[in-house]
């Protein structure tokens, strides 16, 4: 893990990217914040899942703990419009997980945010550390028409410069299929993470049991799929 003041702000994206997520109407909210709690007296971590996607290009963020299990929304948010926000999350340590798509590559960044060390009773600064991020990953799945239904399945393959395999921690691939998901949703009307707070328990424990292939047998098995000619 590297803490970085960046993370705060999540993935850099080209100007170029930037002004075509607006002209398509995706708004993916990156940036989470430091508040204070005057019943509780303490600071807690406030983010807001947002995003969606067009056919061939997509931008989502999410939240979730510290394991990777799913949180509970403090409410769902109703956007102006589609591929806009979906839930307000607060809690004292967040996970943001963030994904850019453009056609069938993906960038990835999953950062850690808490509260810093008080000193002198001042305010504490907002705590940023990268866990993981992928640049130029690659889903052979089409999930925008031709495979929906492998939604919520799939992630994408990352590589280092060097051209070996950067697996992403078991923990974080149900999220990280989530999010993938999301950056794939025409359009998107709905969290794909976060859930109301009965639910959310229920979704830990699903996931909890499920089993989590180790990221070089999903890799295998697309290549399988594909006929040995996939990336």
């Amino acid at each position: 893990m590297q803490t970085k003041r960046a993370a705060n702000q999540g993935l850099t994206l080209p100007f170029r990217a930037l002004r075509r997520l607006r002209e398509a109407g995706i708004f993916a909210r990156a940036g989470v914040s430091l508040e204070y709690q005057q019943l509780a007296k303490r600071y807690v971590v406030r983010g807001v899942e947002s995003g969606g996607a067009i056919d061939n290009l997509g931008h989502y963020v999410t939240f979730c703990g510290e394991d990777g299990m799913p949180l509970a929304w403090l409410q769902p948010l109703d956007g102006i419009g589609v591929n806009g926000v979906h839930a307000l999350v607060v809690a004292p340590v967040l996970v943001r997980v963030e994904m850019f798509r453009r056609g069938q590559t993906y960038d990835v960044l999953i950062a850690r945010f808490e509260p810093g060390p008080r000193a002198n009773g001042r305010r504490p600064a907002l705590q940023a550390t990268t866990i993981f991020h992928g640049a130029e990953g690659y889903l052979a799945v089409d999930l925008v028409k031709r495979q929906r239904d492998r939604r919520g399945l799939e992630i994408p393959t990352f590589y280092s410069r060097a051209g070996e395999l950067s697996p992403i921690a078991s923990q974080f691939e149900p999220v990280v299929r989530a999010v993938t998901a999301g950056a794939n949703c025409v359009p998107c009307l709905h969290s794909h993470y976060l859930c109301a707070p009965g639910a959310a328990a229920a979704a830990a424990t699903v996931i909890s049991r499920l089993p989590l292939p180790d990221a070089k047998d999903n890799f295998a098995a697309r290549q399988a799929e594909d006929g040995g000619t996939g990336p």
